[in-house]
């Protein structure tokens, strides 16, 4: 079990190596633009993981890798929370991801910004928030989308300057979902009795103990379409597309990564050694990734 550190602390000391790894308590949501967050944790065996070069000191790195894995939140949730999963979630959560981006792009060792997405997606918010990170950063900023970059992770990887995925990734997902199971026929069969205590005829709309009426769920899908509408303008302006184009996939569907490169949602197909052969072109130099 890691240790989990400061993250102030954690940069600002030169005898460490900088690495990211995502952990938290899953968080239920109802308005999801996919799912995902992230905890800033130091590993003190000094061992470098991932795809960097794991003998290089600190002081050799030029590229900072930052992982946004599992499902993408604004801010993580204590680990012990999460005590049905051993204490520990897949989560990233954008306030880390923001902070270790403004503090790469401050930092003149690092060279570039590498974001390693694998991740379904999350909160539309942080989605949104690691997009305009990247989208601010001075350095060139490159995604890199493994398995999967979906909805609310593929919304973060659109910031990057540049987006990289294998030719098998899943990605896209552009939509929002609010749906729910309606307890409503089980709590009956069981004798439980939902009592509406509010002041106000909407307060506990979506409430999955009580049907939901016709004007509640009219009001939920106008919210839901605007999320929808702010959703597709955002991934046209990062990616360049014209809007109509992306109204054409956002259906909520992901598509693989040669279908994905082809409607121009990524720039290129590859791996690791494509993004490091990239990056080391970019910056001029042997890629060190620190982790």
């Amino acid at each position: 079990m890691l240790e989990e550190t400061n993250l102030a602390d954690h940069l600002a000391s030169k005898k460490m190596r900088r690495r990211y790894f995502l952990i938290g308590a899953l968080v239920g949501a109802l308005i999801s633009a996919g799912v995902v967050v992230t905890a800033s944790l130091n590993n003190d065996s000094g061992d470098l993981e991932g795809y960097g070069d794991s003998g290089a000191e600190e002081a050799a790195c030029n590229v900072m890798g930052i992982n946004l894995h599992g499902d993408v939140v604004t801010y993580a949730v204590p680990a012990e929370s999460g005590a049905e999963n051993g204490g520990q979630q897949d989560q990233t959560a954008s306030e880390d991801v923001v902070l270790a981006i403004r503090d790469a792009d401050k930092d003149p060792q690092i060279k570039a910004i590498l974001l390693e997405v694998e991740s379904y997606g999350g909160y539309p918010v942080a989605g949104e928030e690691i997009a305009v990170a990247l989208r601010s950063a001075s350095k060139p900023t490159i995604a890199f989308i493994r398995q999967t970059g979906a909805s609310g992770a593929y919304l973060a990887a659109t910031g990057a300057k540049i987006i990289f995925a294998s030719k098998y990734s899943d990605v896209g997902g552009i939509g929002i979902t609010m749906s729910y199971v309606d307890n409503t026929l089980k709590n009956q069969k069981e004798g439980l009795t939902y009592n509406v205590l509010s002041t106000g005829r909407f307060k506990d709309t979506g409430s999955p103990n009580k049907p939901l009426t016709a004007e509640e769920r009219a009001l939920l899908m106008r919210d839901l379409e605007i999320a929808h509408r702010d959703f597709v303008e955002d991934v046209a302006a990062n990616r360049g597309l014209e809007i109509s184009a992306v109204e054409k996939l956002a259906d909520g569907s992901t598509m693989p990564g040669e279908m994905v490169l082809e409607k121009g949602l990524i720039d290129r197909i590859g791996g690791m050694p494509e993004v490091e052969a990239y990056l080391a072109e970019k910056i001029g130099e042997k890629v060190v990734v620190c982790w």
